[in-house]
């Protein structure tokens, strides 16, 4: 089963455009962004406006102390905030993110939004979405989830954790082939191409590649994943890479922000 991201995303961002009320705003705040940086806004942006939603991009320049962007990020006027990351060196990532008020944390960065709990790390969301549709239940089952980031390695662990899979997390140095034939479920987020090739998995195995990596080649450059297209064949589900993972977890951000909104108006 090879999982349509593109198609996924489309189903659940037309659910929260038909489920919104007014118009909601999303702040992402952005430091210097890179072209790949702006890539992923002009990605985002084009999600808010399938799900009736507003994205509103706040760039600061290369030298904006951590105050700056604390005060870009508690500004008023947004239903929800993102920082963009990668940060510059300088700044206090752990600080920004931080500041970040739990009800209007869509990424779920925080810490204090993470111990809330009341929604998922859009890629937690997005291997949930996956497994459901695939008819995959977690529990009992062994998962080796390559990279422990913030973004990827750390939420998915967690949340694997959580429905009772047997969770094993590993860097892109530390992975053994012998630790991948035994898995059913192997999540990749260590942005390192091709990483997984087919002679370290056994058939049947479910490849969920949650990485994405520019790779330069004599055509050009191309974006690739963690594991490697031949792997496909071997996999009872697989996602591909562009076109899997990703468009899901920009959808299920958007779901978060619709999320927070409805529980604010609530509180208000």
């Amino acid at each position: 089963m090879i999982i349509d991201g593109r198609k996924i995303s489309a189903e659940i961002l037309d659910e929260v455009r038909e489920h919104s009320t007014g118009v909601c705003v999303m702040r992402a705040v952005t430091v210097s962004p890179t072209p790949a940086t702006v890539s992923y806004l002009n990605i985002k942006r084009r999600a808010a406006e399938s799900a009736g939603m507003e994205l509103e991009v706040v760039e600061l320049p290369e030298n904006a102390t951590t105050k700056e962007v604390i005060a870009a990020v508690l500004a008023p006027g947004a239903d929800a905030v993102i920082v963009q990351l990668p940060l510059p060196a300088h700044l206090d990532e752990a600080e920004i993110l931080q500041s970040v008020p739990t009800e209007k944390d869509a990424d779920v960065l925080s810490p204090f939004t993470r111990e809330r709990g009341t929604i998922l790390p859009p890629v937690a969301a997005a291997v949930d979405e996956i497994l459901m549709r695939a008819d995959i239940h977690p529990e009992g089952k062994r998962v080796v989830i390559i990279g422990k980031g913030r973004l990827v390695g750390e939420p998915v662990a967690a949340r694997l954790a959580e429905r009772g899979a047997h969770v094993t997390s590993y860097d892109s140095h530390t992975f053994t082939s012998e630790v991948l034939k035994d898995a059913d479920i192997i999540v990749s987020g260590a942005g390192v191409p091709h990483l997984i090739t087919p002679g370290m998995l056994t058939q049947g195995v479910v490849l969920i590649d949650a990485a994405t990596s520019e790779q330069v080649t004599e055509h050009g450059s191309a974006v690739v994943g963690d594991i490697d297209p031949a792997c496909e064949p071997l996999a009872s589900v697989y996602t591909p890479v562009p076109g899997g993972v990703g468009p899901i977890t920009v959808a299920c951000l958007f779901r978060n922000v619709a999320q927070l909104r409805k529980a604010n108006i609530k509180v208000d």
